[in-house]
């Protein structure tokens, strides 16, 4: 199996697939223009960053797996993916904490205004005046979009700053939030009115793609604070500038519509960046969250090397067309799931699944098949009378 690992990973985790007798690759310098050259001949990619998109996929002749090391796949054409039959995976998880850390301090930097404080300190002016003036955050209201594992995060360092905190998020129930310590909410809007503070933690989706927009900017507070330490897509720019001028808004922000996508590089929107305070996506990047990660490439690729089976796919149909389970008990001999398979061909019957089961002494195995439709009595009748085959047993989805 040969990997390429196309972005930064931990020498750790290099080593460990290098143990494991893998060929990996590390070519963290790699952009996405350059891809589409250098994947010919790996059946595994790994990326954090850098964009995999549909040409880098179709250029891909033995590429069976893509791992992203992070949270989320937005980076990847993962429709494209599909249509190849390539499995697309991520590290959920792995990072929360590094986010959340990010979250908090751009939220103190932001009432405190400490990057332009200290932009001014660097520039030889003392303006304890005009810095010396913060609302300060605790008593006041903070405001989350968005409830997995990195909101939660935020949640608890919130109340630690004894901050109120009020979430929303679609499969949020008010009974879940009572026992996560925070306020319902029942739509994003009420966040935005009820707010001092939001900050995002959904994933970039067809349906939250500009969530944060110019109606949901002109509910929130004056002098509020609005942290995206998320996906750049979830907020509209151009309605997010005129609000920080029209409304005074503080706002951090670790990700941009339309970023870079490599590790480095110009970055464009620099009328956006000089009225924010911005980091240039970093949030999952601290050596805790780094080597948790890492750890978590290894284990999808061990796994996927052993069973065939990636851990965190996120690109398998949820539920397939077929509408008959057939499970075939057999015995354990060579063509027995031939014959299956070529006798349902014969009829023009597609199998959507297929698990194949041994059981213990290898003499013996069970094949559970999802099919578009169900097999001939002829069929039954054939493979029932086959000596090979134990039993077979036909249900309607």
């Amino acid at each position: 199996m040969k990997i390429l690992i196309a972005d930064k990973l931990s020498d750790g985790a290099l080593n460990a697939l290098q143990k494991a007798g893998l060929e990996a690759e590390f070519r963290p310098d790699l952009s996405a223009d350059e891809l589409p050259s250098a994947i010919a001949r790996f059946n595994v990619l790994v990326v954090r960053s850098t964009r995999v998109t549909a040409e880098t996929i179709n250029a891909a002749d033995n590429l069976s797996l893509i791992v992203r090391a992070g949270a989320g796949v937005n980076t990847i054409d993962v429709a494209a993916a599909s249509a190849h039959g390539i499995y697309v995976t991520n590290c959920p998880g792995m990072n929360s904490d590094a986010v959340a850390e990010l979250a908090i301090g751009l939220l103190i930097a932001c009432d405190r205004r400490i990057v332009n404080a200290t932009t001014e300190l660097r520039s030889g002016q003392w303006n304890k005046k005009e810095y010396g003036r913060a609302r300060g955050l605790k008593g006041r209201t903070l405001g989350i979009l968005g409830m997995g594992m990195i909101g939660q995060g935020v949640a608890r360092r919130a109340r630690g700053l004894e901050m109120q905190v009020v979430a929303w998020s679609r499969s949020l129930t008010r009974e879940r939030a009572e026992s996560l310590g925070v306020q319902f909410a029942e739509s994003p809007s009420i966040v935005a009115q009820t707010s001092d503070a939001v900050s995002i933690h959904l994933a970039a989706t067809a349906e939250t793609k500009h969530l944060v927009n110019r109606e949901f900017l002109e509910a929130m507070k004056d002098r509020a604070i609005l942290i995206n330490t998320s996906r750049g897509d979830l907020v509209d720019t151009a309605a997010l500038s005129e609000a920080i001028l029209a409304k005074g808004l503080r706002v951090g922000l670790d990700v941009f519509e339309d970023e870079p996508g490599s590790g480095q590089a110009e970055f464009a929107d620099v009328d956006l960046a000089s009225i924010v305070t911005g980091t240039p996506h970093i949030g999952a990047s601290t050596e805790q969250a780094s080597e948790a990660i890492a750890d978590e490439v290894v284990r999808i690729i061990d796994s996927f090397r052993e069973t065939g089976h990636p851990p965190n796919a996120v690109n398998l149909c949820a539920r397939t067309p077929a509408t008959h389970s057939f499970v075939v008990r057999h015995y354990n001999r060579v063509g027995v799931l031939a014959g299956v398979l070529d006798a349902l061909r014969e009829e023009g019957i597609n199998v959507e699944e297929m698990e194949n089961t041994i059981f213990d002494g290898t003499l013996a195995a069970c094949c559970t098949l999802q099919l578009d439709q169900p097999p001939s009595p002829q069929i039954i009748d054939q493979l029932t009378s086959d000596e090979n085959i134990i039993q077979v047993h036909l249900e309607a989805r």
